[in-house]
């Protein structure tokens, strides 16, 4: 028996569409990724290329070079050309400066020293930039921790509530109890919501000075309860002296001050004006006729005497201003690690001993409540306890976190 025509129209039509369907399926991307992984060392990284204050400080370097090529001009020569009844009747002559004593070339070492301060200025950016990211780094990480203890208290708020709903519903309290339960889940579920908004601010933050969408988010793992690494106090001086951009930047000022009083020095040489050309017209005498002059300014009444003398007062500013910048730098080395240290000892006392214990209270006078021999004042007491035991800590975290980073700075360079 043959199939009908009407039954053979709709096998043939899924015969024919079926391949095209599973290769449609096949060939549907799959959904994008939620969360990128990122670490501080990648921050960082990303910050070098990317972050708008550091591109606008290194713009100025094109400004500095710009300044060399100023310095290393030549004068230009001057054409003059004269007309008179007197003979000769007409003249035609050029005035060409040439500056003796060095100028050219001091003027050029000039812009060079400044251009190194610029320099100078840029590393001060990118150690600002470098600070700021690694404080919003862990600004993202602790409202990380701040969201995930807020939602472990939303959870222990909604376990007691349902033993104290259970044990109302058994005869064994009364509805005041079930009430203050009630209460408690409730605050901590606004509590939880408010941690929520705090880390998209920190993460719009983070974006900000990353240069990326303020929606961009990254999966950052356990950065906040890192370590930073142990460092010795006397390395870390003798890293400072080298490193620190405020010691660099007053270095660099005496050396600038310096190319400025050599300048000065140079200045003092006058400049050489040459000037050759011819005068025409003077019948019957000559009709064409050559004619040249030297002259020079007479350093006589001002040579440059108080632009050296404020030049060097300025070097011996300087000279001072080191003195004290070397010793500012060295006591905030030296506080910062006592700090660094004190806040190490702090997460440690946290996390072995304040932190487990007040988790066991919480657990021990949980099970108390459920087993009836505990009131809820005192469940909701131990858990308030440990709520605020874990807040300690994310706090503790962060001070640790951001102490290295203010010894980083004081130091001058990266020291992880």
């Amino acid at each position: 028996m043959k199939p009908s025509r009407a039954l053979l129209s709709p096998i043939l039509l899924l015969a024919f569409f079926a391949p095209l369907a599973r290769g449609q399926q096949a060939s549907e991307p799959s959904p994008p990724q939620q969360f990128r992984r990122l670490t501080l060392a990648g921050a960082l990284d990303l910050a070098e290329k990317q972050n708008l204050d550091l591109a606008a400080a290194r713009a100025q370097r094109a400004v500095a070079l710009a300044g060399v090529r100023i310095a290393g001009q030549i004068p230009n020569p001057t054409v003059n050309f004269g007309a008179t009844r007197d003979t000769p009747h007409e003249s035609l002559f050029l005035d060409q400066p040439l500056e003796l004593g060095s100028k050219r070339s001091r003027r050029i070492d000039l812009a060079k020293q400044q251009g190194a301060l610029t320099e100078v200025n840029i590393a001060g950016v990118e150690r600002q930039v470098r600070l700021n990211v690694r404080q919003a780094f862990y600004g993202l990480a602790f409202a990380r921790g701040v969201t995930a203890a807020r939602a472990k208290a939303l959870k222990l708020a909604t376990r007691l509530h349902d033993i104290a709903n259970s044990r109302f519903q058994a005869g064994d309290i009364p509805q005041l109890e079930v009430t203050q339960a009630e209460l408690e889940e409730a605050r901590a579920k606004a509590d939880a919501q408010v941690a929520q908004q705090e880390e998209k601010v920190a993460l719009s933050e983070l974006n900000a000075l990353l240069n990326e969408p303020a929606t961009l988010d990254w999966e950052i793992g356990e950065a906040l309860a890192a370590m930073p690494p142990a460092l010795a106090l006397d390395d870390l001086l003798q890293r400072s002296g080298a490193s620190s951009i405020e010691i660099s930047r007053v270095s660099q000022e005496e050396k600038v001050q310096a190319s400025q009083t050599a300048l000065f020095k140079a200045q003092r040489i006058p400049n050489l004006g040459l000037q050759f050309g011819a005068d025409f017209n003077a019948k019957p005498d000559f009709q064409t006729g050559g004619r040249g002059q030297l002259s020079m300014e007479l350093p006589i009444l001002a040579h440059y005497q108080g632009e050296i003398a404020q030049s060097t007062a300025a070097q011996r500013a300087l000279e001072g201003e080191m003195a004290a910048t070397r010793r500012s730098v060295g006591a905030k080395v030296e506080s910062a690690v006592f700090d660094l240290e004190a806040r190490r000892s702090q997460v440690e006392l946290y996390r072995d001993t304040l932190l487990p214990a007040s988790r066991r209270l919480s657990d021990m006078a949980e099970e108390s409540y459920r087993a009836g021999k505990a009131n809820i004042l005192i469940v909701l007491g131990a858990q308030r306890d440990v709520q605020q035991m874990e807040r300690d800590y994310l706090d503790s975290l962060l001070a640790m976190q951001s102490a290295f980073a203010r010894l980083e700075e004081a130091v001058g360079t990266p020291l992880d």
